[in-house]
């Protein structure tokens, strides 16, 4: 069982960066796949950026290369997210497990074993 804890949402201005956490607990944590999906309102969550335990693979959503970037430390994974727009305004949920595929536009995340309960980034114009 892994229990995932999201922090470090908040209000910032467009241009401007923040750094969410994710910090993991339970017996078998780094034996996962572990990253972030966000979800607009009135939209899908979507695919933001993950990191494989194993291989220390990092797959990217496109919208969000160049300006993110996925870290790991121990038991919490990190979003370091820079030059901000109005469109990155979601909750964001932090999840673990699953497998990455890429080969198309973005990499498809599926099977996440586990979900954070979320964090919020607004950023205003």
């Amino acid at each position: 069982q892994v229990q995932l804890v999201e922090s470090g949402g908040g209000l910032v201005q467009a241009g401007g960066s923040l750094r969410l956490s994710c910090a993991a607990s339970g017996s078998t944590w780094n034996r996962y796949t572990m990253g972030w999906f966000r979800q607009a309102p009135g939209n899908e969550r979507k695919f933001v950026a993950a990191i494989n335990w194993s291989t220390s693979g990092i797959y990217y959503a496109d919208s969000v290369k160049g300006r993110f970037t996925i870290s790991r430390d121990r038991n919490t994974v990190y979003l370091q997210m820079n030059n901000l727009k109005p469109e990155d305004t979601a909750v964001y949920y932090c999840a673990a497990g699953g497998t990455v595929v890429t080969g198309g536009r973005d990499p498809v995340w599926y099977g996440m074993n586990y979900w954070g309960k979320g964090t919020l980034v607004t950023v205003s114009s």
